[in-house]
């Protein structure tokens, strides 16, 4: 049995972040009614046409879900999501534009007092309150202000995460505080006939992405200096990132590779670089000293690594026990040969389909997990209005 069979989700979500978060609560078997607007339904749906016509973000985000199509406006239609939620849901989560859940009597308050055990999670932008309550956020809107922006990138250009990182940071806060509450539910039980105390959860994508800058944030606490701008290194330790090779033997390349410590450093140079001297070399002998030389270090592991391709570095690097890491495209991505070994991809059903997916992470076979098919617009509308006795 998957750990939430019986639970039932109700979500009024769109984009990303809401998805996202019921997504995985359907992973563990939770039954998700994602509630969409006839005809157009979730706006994500239409993002691209990138998975065999299928949007991209809607198949990565949606599968195992029922869908619900509702016009909201139409009173009557509003009353079947009340009965909907008064008779099915444990759970109802809502990312719509701030005040309009509580505008159509779908606020925690309201519904705390038709149905107390009820768990309501709300996903906005800033959070209830404040002068930022009603202002819009997308994602890259929320990387900026949560300052993430200004630490990614070169020292010369910022740039923003190449995945929407602040709904997922919203869409997993979303999701873990979802599995606390019903497990704080199940812990007010006063008798076997009990379904426990619902709550609150007021969740917003900017102290969800906050709370993930708190190593820069503490880097700068006092008013000291921010982490520089790195690209694809770190910003306090070197050598940690990428470095080229391949080019003196026409086998050109990009790795990764990271140093942890003196120890690491040491040999680095004695079994990677074979040059032992360099690891007591005054201008290198720590840390803070190689951080500060970086372009002198970088010319020093250049001309080595320019004279091998890069399964000779990789060996050597492997055999050092240095951490490296090849740098994948999406294709090398799909055909990752770790991710073939331990049997990471399954397939979806959808109406393009059958569609590859990877397994929920940690929870690899169908008896953990639900792998359901991608719901098209408004599939399940006659089911759903059957089973609660509405006549259309």
């Amino acid at each position: 049995m998957r750990p939430l069979e019986g639970i039932t989700v109700v979500s009024l979500e769109h984009a990303i972040a809401a998805p996202f978060a019921t997504r995985q609560l359907a992973d563990l078997g939770a039954r998700v009614i994602k509630v969409e607007r006839p005809v157009v339904g979730d706006f994500a749906r239409n993002y691209d046409t990138r998975a065999r016509g299928l949007s991209s973000h809607f198949v990565w985000t949606n599968r195992s879900k029922e869908s619900l199509c509702l016009d909201l406006k139409d009173p009557e239609q509003l009353a079947i999501l009340k009965k909907l939620i008064l008779e099915k849901a444990d759970v109802v989560v809502q990312n719509l534009a701030p005040g309009a859940a509580s505008r159509m009597g779908l606020g925690f308050p309201a519904l705390h007092v038709i149905k107390p055990s009820l768990i309501v999670c709300d996903i906005s932008g800033y959070g209830v309150g404040g002068t930022y309550e009603q202002k819009k956020a997308y994602d890259l809107l929320i990387q900026s202000e949560a300052g993430f922006v200004s630490t990614t990138g070169s020292p010369n250009d910022m740039a923003k995460a190449g995945i929407s990182i602040a709904d997922i940071a919203a869409g997993m806060y979303a999701y873990t505080n979802i599995l606390a509450a019903l497990i704080e539910r199940d812990k007010t039980k006063s008798d076997a006939a009990s379904l426990g105390m619902g709550r609150h959860i007021d969740l917003s994508m900017l102290e969800a992405m906050t709370e993930w800058m708190g190593f820069p944030l503490y880097y700068a606490l006092d008013g000291q200096s921010p982490p520089p701008r790195a690209g694809a290194s770190h910003a306090t330790i070197f050598p940690y990132g990428s470095f080229d090779v391949g080019h003196a033997v026409d086998a050109p390349a990009t790795l990764m590779l990271g140093l942890q410590n003196e120890r690491e450093w040491q040999i680095f140079c004695e079994q990677v670089l074979l040059q032992p001297l360099l690891a007591v070399d005054s201008r290198f002998d720590t840390n803070p000293k190689r951080s500060a030389a970086r372009a002198a270090l970088r010319s020093e592991i250049d001309a080595v690594f320019a004279h091998l391709t890069a399964d000779q570095v990789v060996a050597r690097l492997e055999a050092a026990g240095i951490a490296n890491a090849q740098v994948r495209d999406m294709a090398a991505l799909w055909a990752h040969p770790q991710l073939a070994a331990r049997e990471a991809w399954t397939t979806v059903g959808s109406s393009a389909g059958d569609l590859p997916a990877l397994w929920p992470v940690g929870r690899r076979n169908a008896a953990d997990s639900r792998m359901d098919a991608v719901p098209a617009i408004g599939e399940h509308t006659y089911k759903i209005l059957t089973e609660l006795g509405v006549r259309f």
